[in-house]
């Protein structure tokens, strides 16, 4: 693939080719609990300071990721924004049961995978300072497959 072509990627093309999903749906779909699961892992003005990075710095083929990284869930957005448990410290395990389970991943598709994908296609947008914030947040392996992403 040439660079000029990977550069009119869409956000969610770069999942799917990234992981073993199959459809528009299911990419985004495992994206928006992925950036959910992130965004209960972070203060609001961190995830605030993101979507304005992505704001400014995605490109144009790839700004679905701006809404994407709103929760599509208006109740969920609204009470993860007033709840005063911000910042949770989510286990390894439980990122990716929640994953498997809110992402309704298909039969076969590891959420390792998934999440790998989505950090990937995340990272590729943000500042590298946004970057090391990000992992800073994460514990074990969910920060191994962030760095290694």
């Amino acid at each position: 693939m040439t660079g000029q072509t990977q550069k009119q990627q869409s956000f969610l093309d770069k999942v799917l080719e990234r992981s073993s999903l199959q459809t528009n749906n299911d990419a985004q779909r495992a994206t928006n609990i992925v950036f959910r699961i992130l965004r209960d892992m972070m203060l609001n003005k961190t995830s605030d300071q993101i979507e304005k990075d992505l704001k400014e710095r995605a490109p144009e083929s790839e700004r679905e990721v701006i809404d994407l990284w709103q929760d599509p869930n208006v109740m969920v957005a609204f009470f993860s924004r007033i709840s005063p448990a911000q910042n949770l410290h989510i286990k390894p395990g439980t990122f990716m049961l929640r994953l498997q389970q809110e992402g309704a991943l298909p039969e076969g598709v590891p959420p390792e995978e998934v999440a790998e994908a989505v950090f990937s296609a995340t990272k590729e947008i943000l500042p590298p300072e946004r970057n090391q914030e990000i992992a800073g947040l994460l514990p074990g392996e969910i920060r191994q497959i962030w760095e290694r992403a």
